[in-house]
């Protein structure tokens, strides 16, 4: 496909922003290690929220959404819908208490919530794990992703690709820091978002797809529409919605979507103005993330299998492209290149601006891991201010050849995903536990992390080898949950209890729910050691509550926005009805939630 000058000059130009706006920050971003990782703790929530979204907002999403549309409909999203309930947990229960502990980044957090030298190993090991070897395999994805749409789009190879758009991301991530990071975040959302409904607008009416009301009601794509799975197909129900709704949102750990917050949704929270600006940043990122973006992305898909009903239709379409490169995933890009001049620029860009974003991110997230929970930590401790953003910047450089590297070997946004959900497996109800019961402690943490670990490898490359028999995706899950959340607890009960000075200083600074700390300060009152417990469940109780009512609020939009796409005009408005109601009750009972602002 061959792009007009108009075309690249669009390309060129969004380029030329993104330097920009890393070398006008650089000295800025530079003084500090503060200010290179977390700009200085005075970040407002609409920029934060925003830069959550621009993050999640990547590359391989639209490809991703494609490959599960295509394969199992419109309700195969459960699988990442249902991480809402996640994400409404964090806003309402965990952004404020983030926020209170101060921390550089959520590693840090370990040795002030565990002790000893179980809790600094924790710490330095997770840098490495997470910073490094799981934040490189995101990456990669999000590679993968850039590689088949500069193939398809532009005739470029894996090489080619990576060296154009990843180059560009490491130089502004490297000198702007994560202020650079937030604020061309927020210029490249816009310019995702404009780019991904202009290029739906014009696909769905193409002659071979016929416009939406003829897209929705074709035989071919009505099975598929469905926001629910089909009730009678039990096999189905099962792993498409049961087990995500039951299991997966609060027992996995996946980046963005971790129980309890995490990675770099944390580090957002934490370099929040106040704990209002904390809540507000996640909830805008959830209600967008979840209710407004994914429809663009679904009608190509559903147009697509018009299209190109199948894998051999793909491949006769672009016979350039690596035949390991076609799945299903790959037909978003192949729907991009029926778009005309001009908007075909805008579309690249924006895909671009996805790519850059979620790289951007995951760099200055993960160096912040290397920096200051791991060089910092156990290497130079006295190292100054100047050589820790100069190693955060070296190591954003390395991660991305190692991203690049590993997206080589890769073939489909789908396998991608499900390894990293099978790595986290079991050990979610850790990071949502930890803050409320006084038991959990460090070794905890290392049990859940090494058995997950060890039964994600088991399933991905040894159940087969041993020559029994293969297990779905959903079942495995459930069974990963079940050993792993088996094992910690074991361990939890057979190991010692954290130090009472250390959980002591840790809930009197965080104030979480008494709820789990009960008997922690029984004991503390036996000894004669007064604990402050004036926070209150009730608070608890009026955040899950929010949570609740948020979720419900949430998927009556996102619900009544395809009831309103497919030509149900009763069901939307039944629906936006619903969320209207939901967004009023959430009103009053925030005015119940004690809220801190600066």
């Amino acid at each position: 496909m061959e792009l007009a000058v108009i075309d690249w000059a669009v390309i060129v130009l969004f380029f030329v922003v993104s330097l920009l706006i890393g070398v006008i920050i650089a000295k800025k971003a530079g003084a500090s290690s503060a200010d290179f990782f977390l700009s200085g703790r005075n970040m407002p929530w609409w920029l934060l929220g925003v830069s959550m979204v621009a993050t999640t907002f990547s590359a391989d999403t639209p490809n991703l959404v494609t490959d599960i549309v295509r394969k199992d409909g419109v309700s195969g999203n459960w699988g990442w819908w249902v991480f809402l309930l996640t994400g409404m947990l964090t806003v309402f229960v965990y952004s404020r208490l983030w926020r209170r502990s101060e921390v550089m980044t959520d590693l840090e957090f370990y040795e002030l919530r565990y002790s000893g030298k179980a809790a600094a190993f924790l710490r330095g090991f997770r840098a490495i794990y997470l910073g490094v070897f799981f934040n490189v395999m995101i990456m990669a994805t999000v590679s993968l992703a850039a590689i088949k749409l500069g193939s398809v789009l532009l005739g470029l190879t894996a090489i080619e690709t990576l060296l154009a758009a990843s180059i560009v991301t490491v130089i502004y991530s490297s000198l702007g820091g994560l202020k650079g990071v937030l604020i061309t975040d927020f210029f490249q959302f816009f310019i995702a978002m404009v780019g991904s409904v202009w290029a739906c607008s014009v696909i769905v009416n193409l002659p071979e797809v016929g416009g939406l009301s003829s897209l929705v009601t074709n035989e071919a794509i009505v099975p598929k529409l469905d926001f629910l799975p089909d009730f009678t197909n039990t096999e189905a129900l099962i792993m498409v919605f049961i087990i995500p709704i039951a299991v997966q949102w609060w027992s996995v750990w996946y980046p963005g979507s971790e129980p309890g917050g995490g990675g770099y949704i944390a580090q957002r929270m934490l370099s929040a103005k106040d704990e209002k600006n904390a809540l507000g940043a996640t909830l805008l990122f959830n209600v967008a993330h979840y209710a407004l973006r994914p429809w663009p992305w679904i009608l190509i898909a559903l147009a697509s299998i018009l299209v190109f009903p199948d894998l051999e239709s793909i491949k006769q379409a672009f016979p350039h492209v690596d035949p390991k490169l076609v799945n299903d995933d790959m037909a978003y890009p192949a729907m991009l290149r029926y778009l005309p001049t001009g908007l075909l620029g805008i579309v690249i860009a924006s895909l671009i601006a996805a790519f850059m974003s979620t790289l951007s991110t995951h760099l200055n997230w993960g160096s912040s891991y290397i920096v200051n929970d791991f060089y910092k930590r156990f290497v130079k401790p006295e190292a100054s201010e100047k050589e820790q953003v100069m190693v955060g910047r070296v190591s954003t450089v390395v991660l991305m050849l190692l991203s690049a590297c590993l997206a080589l070997f890769l073939d489909s946004a789908v396998q991608a995903f499900n390894i990293l959900l099978s790595i986290g497996a079991g050990t979610g109800l850790i990071f949502i536990l930890r803050w409320f019961w006084w038991r959990i402690n460090a070794f905890t943490e290392i049990a859940g992390m090494v058995i997950s670990l060890l039964v994600a490898i088991y399933f991905e490359v040894l159940h087969a080898r041993l020559g029994f028999e293969p297990i779905e995706d959903a079942y495995r899950l459930v069974l990963s949950v079940a050993v792993t959340t088996a094992v910690w607890l074991l361990v939890t009960f057979l190991t010692r209890p954290t130090d009472s000075k250390v959980l002591k200083n840790f809930y009197e600074k965080i104030k979480p729910a008494s709820i789990g700390w009960k008997t922690f300060i029984k004991q503390e009152e036996a000894k004669g050691v007064r604990v402050d417990a004036s926070n209150s469940k009730e608070n608890l109780a009026n955040e899950i509550l929010a949570m609740v009512i948020g979720c419900v609020g949430v998927y009556a939009a996102l619900f009544g926005l395809g009831s309103l796409l497919y030509g149900r005009t009763t069901a939307a408005i039944l629906l936006f009805l619903l969320a209207g109601i939901s967004t009023y009750a959430l009103l009053k009972v925030w005015k119940k939630l004690k809220i801190t602002k600066a």
